[in-house]
């Protein structure tokens, strides 16, 4: 079965049901290994599928378009595989980056706290030296479907600065509490972490000691912002599709909703929206195929539009199906919960408007005349 037909037959239709039931099944991931969604992002030569970026973000809009909820759960899956692959040490790669690619286990990540956001060199979260051993104690919140992960990419403070390090869930001390209730994303589950005492080898250290917001974070981070610039434009698509179906169908005045003018306008905008989110996550695709040094600045401006966009168009969708957008009975309102947390993971976008405006500040800067 190709991906398409499995996000058709398995995710779309249940994607209603898992957000009422804050929960995805474990064999949805295993199937999405199974194709070869899990390991796409990671190379050949180290066991992953080693798949052109543009074909892996096609794949995370199409999973975008059915549900965001698993979109998240393969976008944490994603930055903490990555972050493995570039900055752990071999024998950490050799202990879990062939289970990890291959969907055997799922990788999760801890960075923020319950004081703690996007000031995430602050973290509280101890890490103590005990001999060859880490000792991780503090905890982490809005970590998403905790409950699945098997490791845990954790951020800790060290005597030299934070530092990243890899926490399998079942290590005595670390407790998962679900939180319920959630705005959006709720088939993803956030989780609240405690860390009591726990001990992991140092082996398991991910990046240089002291420097894991600079490297590990920073980097991570960025792969997390592409595949939710990815899934918010399959999630502009749901809009549109939503919208257009609806608007056919619906009559007010005699007339379907698709001859109202008004109706047209907010199809326009959220089709405008679709094709420019489309081609900017593709840009930033192509930047990052080709390791370019403007990669991480398209990935933050397809993030950024993309997000607002879906915010946008899920607010219209809602709007076009009128009090049947706030029901159950139509997904528009799991689009409007699930757009408006695009607009805060992986870094606001207060602050994907700062790294925006201060590029430009170096890149449109013109000398001034004599």
């Amino acid at each position: 079965m190709t991906l398409q037909g499995y996000i058709d037959s398995a995710i779309a239709p249940r994607a209603d049901r898992w957000d009422c039931e804050e929960r995805i099944p474990r064999q949805v991931l295993s199937d999405l290994a199974g194709l070869g969604v899990l390991g796409a992002h990671v190379s050949i030569a180290q066991g992953g599928g080693g798949r052109p970026v543009v074909e892996w973000g096609e794949a995370l809009e199409a999973v975008g378009e059915a549900s965001m909820s698993l979109l998240s759960v393969l976008t944490i899956h994603a930055m903490s595989s990555y972050a493995l692959a570039r900055w752990g040490e071999a024998e950490a790669q050799q202990e879990w980056l062939p289970s990890l690619t291959s969907g055997a286990k799922l990788g999760g990540f801890c960075l923020t706290e319950p004081t703690i956001g996007c000031d995430a060199k602050s973290v509280t979260t101890r890490l103590e030296e005990a001999g060859d051993s880490w000792r991780v104690t503090g905890t982490k919140r809005w970590t998403s479907a905790a409950e699945l992960v098997d490791v845990f990419l954790v951020f800790g403070q060290t005597d030299q600065g934070p530092t990243a390090v890899l926490v399998p869930r079942e290590t005595p001390g670390v407790t998962v509490t679900p939180i319920s209730g959630v705005l959006g994303f709720r088939g993803a589950r956030a989780c609240e972490l405690t860390f009591k005492d726990v001990v992991v080898p140092k082996r398991w250290t991910i990046g240089p000691q002291g420097m894991g917001f600079s490297y590990v974070a920073s980097s991570t981070l960025d792969v997390g912002r592409f595949c939710i610039a990815c899934g918010s434009t399959g999630l502009i698509r749901a809009c549109v599709r939503a919208s257009v179906d609806y608007a056919r169908q619906r009559k007010q005045f005699g007339v379907p909703l698709s001859e109202h003018q008004l109706i047209q306008a907010l199809i326009a905008d959220m089709t405008t929206s679709y094709k420019a989110a489309n081609a900017l996550w593709r840009q930033a695709a192509k930047a990052r195929e080709e390791l370019l040094p403007s990669s991480i600045m398209e990935t933050t401006t397809a993030k950024y539009f993309a997000s607002t966009a879906a915010s946008r168009a899920a607010n219209d969708a809602v709007q076009i199906h009128g009090a049947n957008g706030c029901g159950p009975d139509y997904p528009v309102q799991r689009y409007f919960r699930d757009a408006r947390i695009t607009e805060l993971i992986e870094g606001s976008n207060q602050m994907q408007q700062v790294m925006i405006a201060q590029d430009a500040l170096n890149a449109f800067a013109t000398r001034r005349r004599r």
